[in-house]
């Protein structure tokens, strides 16, 4: 009964780390993977930085047939934007990368640097 007491307390304990690597906390906030940068902009703001370019893939398809081999290209374009967000120097900047509006990786930069307190006019 013990161990299985143990194993809850452990469990509970290990849950705050479970939140899923695509989601960004931003205070009490989280924005999660499928969210759209309008979602992220009403949560956590303005970013430190954007970084936007353009990806192109194309793929190539052949279908057979009993005269002759048709090839066709078709090609697609993505746009992808990094946003930066800097937490301060206690924790972990964020780089929030949005394929096509829509949140899809959160990857975790160095430590912050002193945000500026906002002037009020």
């Amino acid at each position: 009964m013990r161990a299985l007491s143990a194993c809850l307390v452990v469990a509970c304990l290990a849950l705050p780390s479970l939140v899923h690597a695509s989601s960004l906390r931003c205070d009490n906030k989280l924005v999660s993977e499928g969210s759209t940068t309008d979602d992220a902009l009403i949560k956590c703001g303005e970013p430190m930085s954007r970084r936007t370019r353009t990806e192109y893939a194309s793929t190539r398809y052949k279908q057979k047939s009993p005269h002759e081999e048709v090839s066709t290209e078709v090609g697609s374009s993505s746009t992808v934007e990094e946003w930066t967000y800097n937490f301060g120097p206690h924790r972990l900047m964020q780089v929030a990368i949005f394929r096509d509006g829509r949140l899809v990786d959160v990857r975790s930069g160095n430590y912050g640097s002193e945000v500026p307190e906002k002037k009020n006019p």
